[in-house]
């Protein structure tokens, strides 16, 4: 399969990387899209100590800045005919105050949510090309809201808020991508995936010292689970065959002792003229004309 994994350097993304990277058994190819060319460069040298089994490579991409996503595609469609998955990962958690990033937006919408959104579109080309079944795999967690009388929380902002928001736009776009695409042959699919545990990840340095002794009591109890333990379940989306995943295509799903289960999804975000609403603010926002002919 080859992979694209945006934020493969931490947590989740990299605990994935780390999986498929040492299975004997498929061809896997992972690209790792990361914003710090050093740290990126270092997590491939960690992974191919650990396994020399997948081809790997990196894009480096602030998602903070629309002008770099933008080159960041064009570079992902010029060195490769096709992609298998993308797991859209990346994205910012902890933060003391509103950042507001070069393109006028709150920083956890335009990165957590609005440049993936672009990167995906821009790469569905390549994922219909597949012939293991494209798939897009987003990191996601139920419950959010979205607050449309101030998306970019110029006038309320807190982190959880706008975490949660974005998650909320993020599992919107899964299901209207989904409706877009169910009725194509060899269709792509769209996935949400909520982990069922915390995920203990570096990033933990990001959170006040408060959080952090907190944190860390929860993992001497057991309460966190390892990013190779997180990529462990995750790895069957990447890598069932494609009638498997389009059945899950849609679904926000989570992980039981016994299997993948649907986490029912909230009516709001179910909501036709919601998701157009969200669909047609996001358009507006990458002010490029190739995504508006892709949406019609």
């Amino acid at each position: 399969m080859k992979v694209l994994i945006t934020g493969g350097t931490h947590g989740m993304g990299k605990g994935l990387a780390q999986v498929l990277a040492a299975r004997t058994d498929s061809d896997n190819e992972l690209i790792i899209l990361c914003r710090s060319e050093k740290l990126g460069l270092e997590t491939l040298d960690e992974i191919k100590t650990a396994s020399d089994c997948a081809r790997l490579s990196i894009v480096v991409c602030d998602l903070a800045d629309m002008e770099l996503v933008r080159k960041a595609a064009r570079n992902i469609k010029e060195r490769h005919e096709y992609l298998d998955a993308i797991f859209v990962n990346a994205g910012i958690g902890y933060a003391s105050q509103r950042i507001e990033t070069a393109d006028g937006m709150d920083a956890h919408f335009q990165v957590n949510y609005l440049s993936q959104f672009y990167l995906v579109a821009q790469l569905l080309g390549l994922l219909e090309k597949s012939t293991r079944g494209g798939r897009v795999i987003y990191n996601a967690t139920p419950g959010g809201k979205i607050y449309w009388d101030d998306i970019q929380m110029t006038r309320h902002w807190r982190y959880v808020d706008a975490v949660q928001q974005a998650m909320a736009a993020k599992r919107m776009l899964l299901i209207t991508l989904h409706e877009m695409f169910k009725d194509k042959p060899n269709g792509v699919s769209f996935v949400g995936f909520a982990i069922h545990e915390t995920v203990w990840t570096n990033q933990i340095k990001l959170i006040p010292k408060s959080m952090r002794v907190m944190a860390t009591i929860m993992k001497a109890f057991g309460l966190f689970i390892s990013i190779e333990r997180c990529g462990e379940i995750m790895a069957p989306l990447f890598l069932e065959d494609a009638s498997e995943s389009r059945k899950k295509s849609g679904k926000l799903l989570t992980w039981k002792k016994k299997g993948f289960e649907t986490i029912e999804e909230d009516a709001e975000l179910r909501s036709d003229s919601q998701r157009k609403r969200m669909l047609a603010y996001s358009i507006g926002l990458c002010k490029d004309d190739t995504i508006r002919v892709l949406f019609g």
